[in-house]
């Protein structure tokens, strides 16, 4: 028995896995909201209470990974692996940066979890590229070698905001004045698009209908923006959402070239499944491709969204599996003075 954990600023989501003849199937998955928890370990041991005994427990964080400890980036919460494990009286924990079990989860992903935006040709050798923009920004990698395949964390989102143009200038100029240095998360997040939109309304004027302006007082404003601009009921949010379809596109491009990813690009997180439709009309594929020498390169890359909330359990389980599974060969070897 497995317990897979995804651990963000907004939410907390857990699954049990088994393994019966190879094959990894899903239980009991539970979704907690992060925020209302003193810690990820009161989490899991309410996930568990009454429950059977576990063998392996690895949890996905978003924030750094130093040693099997992590301190989130979003929330106030710090992890170690030794403290999950205890929790749920596993035999082992592993403690993982959350793209890290995203992108791992990458080749076990059937094609109905995924949205083409970019058909392209993927080579099955290469490098696959992880942009995840949720509650804040994640970036994974994953590459596959002749025994498998590696996943890797990155703080990428951490990087700084670059502009392309006056437009954008602006932007970096009106996020500066508000934190001092502007991060790419600070752009492509929920609190991004909300950045986004009080931009657009303060420096450029953009009016609001009094019903969403009401809606945002009370709501959360990054689902109302969403929500609206889809609707196409909100002129503003509408434009937030194409600013940040095209600043994510060129992110997503900008890393395709940072890890030479000819393996495909994957949108995760919560937002691009959400703004699905804003992804596919033109600015996004815009963007991504406008690398000028290297046009023609990101013109063929594949890009798809994952559209499976989960994934990232599905990595951890996996990421669990196959260290337990190669801990196992390391004794093996050992034993046998080899």
């Amino acid at each position: 028995m497995i317990l897979a954990g995804d651990a963000g600023g907004t939410k907390t989501n857990l699954a049990l896995f088994t393994v019966r003849d190879g094959r990894m199937e899903r239980g009991e998955t539970r979704s907690f909201p992060s925020r209302e928890y003193p810690s990820i370990e009161s989490i899991l041991e309410e996930f568990l209470a009454g429950g059977g005994p576990v063998d392996l427990v690895c949890v996905g964080v978003a924030g750094p990974v130093r040693g099997g400890q992590s301190r989130l980036t979003n929330l106030p919460w710090a992890v170690g692996e030794e403290s999950i494990r205890r929790a749920c009286g596993a035999r082992r924990g592993f403690l993982i940066n959350d793209l890290q079990a995203t992108a791992f989860a990458v080749p076990f992903l059937p094609p109905g979890r995924l949205a083409v935006l970019q058909e392209g040709g993927a080579d099955p050798e290469g490098t696959a590229v992880v942009v995840a923009a949720g509650t804040g920004l994640g970036v994974g990698y994953l590459v596959r070698t002749g025994k498998g395949c590696l996943p890797f964390a990155s703080e990428g989102g951490h990087a700084a905001f670059a502009p392309r143009d006056g437009r954008e200038a602006k932007l970096l100029a009106f996020l500066k004045a508000r934190h001092g240095r502007a991060s790419i998360e600070r752009v492509l997040s929920g609190p991004g698009l909300h950045a986004i939109y009080r931009f657009l309304r303060e420096t450029e004027g953009l009016c609001e209908i009094p019903e969403v302006d009401a809606r945002l007082q009370r709501e959360e404003p990054p689902r109302v923006i969403a929500e609206e601009g889809l609707s196409g009921r909100s002129p503003a949010c509408g434009e937030a959402l194409r600013f940040f379809a095209s600043l994510y596109g060129a992110l997503a491009g900008d890393f395709a070239l940072h890890l030479f990813a000819t393996g495909g690009v994957f949108l995760g997180g919560g937002i691009a499944p959400a703004i699905l439709p804003v992804l596919s009309e033109g600015r996004f594929l815009e963007a991504f491709p406008d690398k000028g020498r290297f046009r023609d390169f990101l013109s063929g890359s594949p890009v798809r969204v994952i559209l499976d909330d989960m994934a990232a359990l599905l990595g951890a389980a996996r990421y669990a599996q196959a260290l337990l599974g190669a801990a196992h060969y390391a004794q093996a070897m050992e034993a046998t003075g080899r």
